[in-house]
């Protein structure tokens, strides 16, 4: 079928919006209507370079990461599934997870199904049932797929895998935001933070997930929740979702966490900057306290192994460094867990949708991202 999607065709460039064929579904495939998707920063990371390997590894993997359909957070109705397919039926809505989950590999059997042994082919481009493409330009070249779903286009195919049934009664515009975004700022702080009832919780960068950790941090109960940003509009709106105090800098909250908390310093902090930078994680780890905890949610350039931190504070004061990708959180059990919390109205989600776009105006969203305008945009198709 003829649809239509936002192709990067290079790094650098900006997205292409093009008529596209896509192939029928193969043997554990859906073919999904979208709705919409999020404008998040990990698409801005391919535009970057910051996750596009090296072409000589890419190439003894036999990886084609461009060109390439982008998006990761989006939600639709299932149009047509393909042979073998389970649970999903014609008219199903569904939630896109950016990673998806097979429930048979020994991370989904231990309960961490955001490690799936399928996220080992997010930046293959390809369909994770036999890795070849089912998205082609109009002349013919196959096209890759962000987080093997693509969600910047109207259509897509991908794996049932990657597919979270929901109810219909949910806006599937803002079921899409719980793919990506919702779930890992939240699940940063409740499941890798595991932030507790009267703590005091630092988070560092507030665009889409750190505005959700924000909010999970106040969720949980903590007492003091300080929301670092050096826009002021996300400062503002960071009270909006729970922080008790906002900072513009690392410097500043030190000072403030300091005061706050009779120099015993933060529990827990969240860095969920929109490029991770090791430079970062030395002013963050000195924000903790004794037995305190920061957790790294932001995506870092692939090739940057360079980290400056005290390992004699480390160990003295028995800190804890830990990495988290979707929050620590699980797929099939989160997503409609937060969509319920959504419907019962202690999940914010209305008020991350800073500004919608069509998706011919996609750069300009990115553009606003850049600038700092959004909390989260996002492109709508119907």
């Amino acid at each position: 079928m003829k649809t239509q999607a936002a192709i990067l065709w290079g790094q650098g460039e900006e997205w292409s919006v093009e008529d596209i064929e896509l192939d029928a579904p193969k043997a554990g495939e859906v073919l999904l209507e979208l709705v919409g998707s999020g404008l998040c920063h990990s698409d801005e990371h391919m535009v970057t370079g910051d996750m596009v390997m090296d072409p000589d590894t890419a190439a003894e993997l036999g990886v084609a990461q461009f060109p390439l359909i982008g998006g990761h957070e989006g939600a639709g109705v299932v149009m047509e599934v393909g042979p073998g397919v389970t649970g999903l039926e014609v008219g199903d809505h569904v939630v896109l997870g950016f990673i998806p989950a097979c429930g048979n590999c020994p991370s989904c059997a231990s309960g961490m199904s955001n490690l799936c042994d399928l996220g080992a082919f997010l930046l293959a481009g390809r369909q994770v049932t036999d890795l070849t493409a089912r998205h082609h330009s109009h002349d013919g070249t196959d096209l890759g797929i962000m987080c093997c779903i693509g969600t910047f286009g109207k259509h897509t195919v991908c794996s049932a895998a990657s597919c979270i049934k929901i109810d219909k009664d949910i806006p599937l515009d803002k079921a899409a935001l719980v793919g990506c975004g919702v779930t890992t700022g939240w699940g940063s702080a409740t499941y890798a933070a595991e932030v507790q009832s009267g703590e005091t919780v630092v988070i560092v960068g507030c665009g889409g997930v750190g505005m959700n950790a924000v909010q999970g941090a106040a969720m949980a109960g903590a007492a003091h929740v300080v929301a670092v940003d050096p826009i002021e509009f996300k400062r503002e709106q960071a009270q909006v979702f729970g922080a008790t105090h906002t900072a513009a800098s690392l410097e500043e909250a030190t000072e403030m966490v300091g005061e706050l908390t009779r120099g015993a310093m933060a529990n827990k902090a969240i860095i969920t900057v929109g490029e991770g930078d090791g430079t970062l994680i030395a002013p963050t780890m000195a924000i903790i306290g004794k037995g305190g905890r920061v957790v790294h949610t932001s995506v870092a350039p692939i090739m940057d192994t360079d980290v400056s931190m005290s390992l004699f504070d480390l160990t003295l004061m028995q800190k804890q460094l830990v990495g988290s990708i979707f929050g620590s959180a699980n797929p099939r059990y989160d997503i409609p867990r937060l969509l319920r919390m959504y419907q019962e109205g202690t999940l914010k989600l209305d008020e991350l949708l800073t500004k919608t776009y069509d998706l011919e105006d996609i750069n300009v969203g990115y553009q606003a991202m850049r600038d700092g305008e959004n909390i989260r945009g996002m492109v709508k198709y119907k």
